[in-house]
């Protein structure tokens, strides 16, 4: 991958490898028993916050973990996974002596798209900052190496369309099985594929050194299984992983820069061209999503836009 990243000591990549097969594991551990689920999202960061980050992941260390950013990253894709959890698994016998679900209500199922939203607004708004630093020529800041320019502008511009492209959430259904994940069907594999351009861009403009395991890793971690384990269920695959893998950089900040690095090659032109693809994909769905909505009269609020052009049709009525 010498285009994107400089040629490291292949243990580097085959630490990588561990990494995304690591987050895959501990995901399903967690997608698979509660109780897994709980003491991983719940009782492992409540120990952290206490004992170990406000140490790791002080203000000012040198490995640029102490940041506003990556605290507000931390617990709000903590809080999707709490979120999520509670969506597949709170239930109340109500007064009516039947038993109810926090799926059922309207407004629980708008928790997902605006957890997705908000974390999607976060990197939008650091790519923005980036380019206002103005480091045309590269240089540091809060302890990482960064380079301003148009990618920032583009890759922002991305996110924005992928925030605007999020659709079907009131069609999110709770499968049968006993693992109950949270599927949403109009998360089809055209918006997975943007998202993580999208992301992967910014990974690469914002938190460039790190990008091979927060950016390539990470999104690999959740995409496999949302096409090959468990279909459907991206969101729920996202946050865990996500929240899997800023914990453990928040414990071990070293990680990326000392024990196994895989640094970018810092070449303007990789920026552009990994933000300028990111940017025609998120365009080309946009299109697409509109296209869709003109023709067939839909509401993007309520409606199921993609509905009756899913692979697994079949298998979400089975679940409903």
């Amino acid at each position: 991958m010498g285009i994107l990243y400089e040629a490291a000591d292949p243990i580097y990549w085959a630490i990588w490898l561990f990494v995304l097969f690591a987050l895959m594991a501990f995901n399903e551990l967690g997608r698979v028993k509660l109780w897994c689920g709980i003491v991983l999202f719940a009782a492992v960061p409540l120990a952290l916050t206490v004992f170990v980050w406000p140490t790791t992941a002080a203000p000012g260390n040198e490995y640029g973990t102490g940041t506003w950013f990556n605290w507000v990253k931390t617990y709000s894709a903590l809080a999707g996974c709490l979120g999520f959890i509670a969506l597949r698994f709170v239930k109340w016998t109500g007064a009516d002596g039947k038993v109810h679900h926090l799926y059922e209500k309207k407004w629980a199922l708008c928790f997902p798209p605006l957890i997705l939203a908000i974390n999607i607004a976060e990197a939008v708004a650091r790519d923005f900052q980036v380019f206002s630093f103005a480091l045309w020529e590269g240089g540091v800041v809060e302890n990482l190496w960064t380079i301003s320019g148009p990618w920032n502008i583009m890759n922002g511009i991305a996110g924005i369309l992928n925030i605007l492209t999020i659709c079907g959430w009131f069609g999110i259904i709770i499968s049968k099985d006993p693992a109950r994940d949270m599927i949403w069907p109009d998360m089809i594999w055209a918006w997975v594929i943007a998202y993580d351009l999208w992301n992967f861009a910014y990974t690469y403009n914002c938190i460039s050194d790190h990008s091979a395991y927060c950016g390539l890793a990470l999104l690999l971690a959740c995409t496999i299984p949302t096409f090959l384990i468990k279909r459907g269920a991206w969101l729920q695959h996202r946050a865990q992983t996500l929240a899997l893998w800023i914990m453990f950089v928040m414990t071990v900040p070293q990680f990326a820069d000392v024990l196994a690095p895989i640094p970018t090659t810092h070449n303007p032109t990789a920026f552009f061209v990994v933000s300028l693809v990111a940017l025609a994909a998120n365009v080309a769905l946009a299109v697409y999503q509109l296209v869709r909505v003109r023709k067939l009269r839909l509401n993007p609020l309520k409606d199921e836009i993609y509905a009756g052009t899913r692979p697994y049709e079949r298998v979400l009525e089975e679940n409903k």
